[in-house]
This record gives structure tokens, sequence and C-alpha cells, in this order.
């Protein structure tokens, strides 16, 4: 009998043995005693053996809910905060035996279609971003065994949550620049309705609201430099005293607030502070370099591995947020430094 190149089925070996694919899967999982005589079974067995068929292991795992895999949902793979995120996560579950499959929201928020027929099936667990929770839901990932990164602890969709102490870095920027001297302030927020940035805008109006003197404007941008670019300059050709420091959801954003500030003549620090969050490679590459609080993105998916891990082990993931820190550059300064 000749075979042809392509790996025999279950069905191959259903259509040899003249029984039926479910008779098949009975007799190769050894759960037919009972249910298939002993005849069918050994006419299953002996077309098996002569087509050459073995069962589909990974198949198999999946429909015992064992895959030794798990799936990060982040907003986007073009930041290289995810890009950290992803890195300390994997080295994590490879260290146990782990998988990881990478799953970006496609427009970086919002929903997302499902990118497998049925997530709970092929996957053990889901550590996702709340920047991407609209896709967690998309494809169900809230019915598997859930650990949030940058989500509120008291309203999650998860079993735990992990998250850098974003508030106190903003906390940390205000007293920076109160410090300094500097008392009227714009906020380059972040057009993105996520815990993570209205923790950072409320942690710095509580900040500088305690301070008598300080005013603070708001102006929402999407999180491109190009964004930054019109919202910095629309909130700086606006009536009221002009801002002498600039704090910015991320180092991305701090970038367009560069380019309004030189369109408008103005010099950084001397003019107007600026400062930013992340400390990618472009926070040292900007001129001058930009004071930013560094969040430790490779130690943020590693204990958000390590909490999706415990919750699978059925043990308490470790408690308390990861600190962050200031990095101090050239980009602040005393207001009227020159």
């Amino acid at each position: 009998m000749a075979h042809s190149s392509t790996r025999p089925t279950s069905r191959d070996v259903a259509q040899a043995a003249g029984v039926s694919q479910a008779a098949v899967s009975l007799v190769l999982g050894d759960k037919w005693r009972g249910r298939v005589s002993e005849a069918t079974a050994q006419r299953v067995r002996e077309a098996a053996r002569d087509l050459g068929y073995r069962p589909n292991l990974a198949a198999r795992n999946l429909r015992l809910g064992r895959t030794r895999t798990v799936l990060l949902v982040v907003p986007a793979l073009t930041t290289e905060f995810f890009a950290g995120v992803y890195t300390g996560a994997a080295r994590v579950a490879a260290e146990n035996g782990f998988g990881v499959v990478l799953y970006p929201s496609p427009e970086g928020i919002g929903p997302a279609r499902d990118p497998f027929a049925s997530a709970q099936a092929a996957l053990d667990g889901v550590l996702a971003s709340s920047m991407a929770a609209d896709a967690v839901t998309a494809i169900r990932g809230d019915q598997l065994p859930l650990v949030m990164l940058d989500s509120d602890p008291t309203g999650s969709l998860g079993a735990a949550t992990v998250n850098l102490d974003i508030a106190d870095g903003a906390r940390q920027v205000a007293d920076h620049l109160l410090g300094l001297g500097h008392r009227h302030f714009l906020h380059i927020a972040a057009d993105i309705p996520s815990w993570t940035f209205e923790v950072r805008a409320r942690a710095l109006a509580d900040r500088l609201a305690a301070v008598p003197g300080t005013s603070l404007r708001t102006a929402r941008t999407p999180m491109t430099i190009e964004g930054a670019l019109a919202a910095a300059e629309t909130a700086l050709a606006a009536p009221g005293p002009r801002p002498t420091a600039v704090v910015c959801d991320d180092d991305k954003l701090a970038a367009g607030v560069y380019k309004a500030l030189r369109r408008r003549g103005l010099r950084i620090p001397d003019d107007v502070s600026v400062t930013g969050v992340d400390d990618i490679a472009l926070a040292a590459a900007l001129d001058p370099e930009l004071t930013t609080v560094r969040l430790d993105a490779e130690l943020f998916g590693e204990r958000g591995m390590r909490a999706l891990l415990a919750v699978l082990d059925g043990r308490t993931p470790q408690e308390g947020d990861i600190p962050v820190e200031l990095v101090l550059r050239g980009s602040t300064a005393p207001p009227g430094a020159s």
C-alpha cells in the first residue's frame, strides 16, 4: 500500500478501521473499555500501526488544557517599554517550562479579534496590560486565570494585579520641579482611558494643589510625537501665565514638546523644564537629555509572569508595587535659569 507524504490523521485511521473518529480517539486515548468492543479496539490499533499514525500530542494537550502556554496581551509592539515587558515575562516563563504567545491589541487599545478559535482551550493563562483590557475581553481571556499589569487593584478583571508605583513617580516629578521653584505647570497627558494614566494625573494634581500659588493646565494627546507637538503648541499659545515646566506622560510625548518649544523660540531648560516617564533610549538621545521616571520594564514583566505562575499553582503572588526612580538629566532647571 502506497502512503502519501502527508502525515496520517485520526480520520485516516478511522477509515482504515471502518469506525468513527470518536472511536479512534477513545481507543488511542485508552478510554475505550466499556464503550467499544475489544475487537474494534484491536482493529483501530492495527490500522494506526499500519498507517504509521502517531497522536498529535500538542492537540491532545490543548484538549486537556495543559499547554504550558500563556498569552501576553500588550497595547503595541512598537513601544520599547512593552518589548521590555515581554523580555522579562518570557525569561521567567522559560525558566518554568512555559511558552509565551504575544498578542498586541491591533490599534494599541480597543477590541481585538480572537486570535484563537477558543482561547480557553489553547492557553493556561493570560497576562495583560490594562491598556489592552478590551482586547482581553474580546478574546475571552477574562475567563482564564488572569493577571493584570498596570491595573486598578480594586476593580481588576484578574486574579491578581502587578503595578509599578507610578503614583510615586508622579510625586517625585512634582517634588523635583516644585523644589526648583516652578509654579506654573502644563501636563501633556496621554489620551487613553487607562488606570495608569489616571493615577499619574491624579497624583500630580494632588501634589501641586498642596502648594499655594501653583497652576496646572492639562492638554490631552494621542501617544505620538506629532500629537504631543500639536497639543503643546495649542496649550502654549493659550492665554494666562506661560508654564515654566511641562510634565509628559511618556518620553515620546516629551520629544514632541521639545519640538513645540523650539518652534516658539523657547530654550530647554532655561525657559521651560520638561520631564518624561519610562526612560527609554530616546530619553538620553534628546538634547538636552531628558529628566524622566525610570520604569523597569523587564522587572515588570518578570513580576507579572511570576504572579501568573503563582495563580496557576494556587499560591498567593508577591504583593507590593515595583519602585520607580526619577533620573535627573539636563532638561530641568529653576525657572528663568538663564
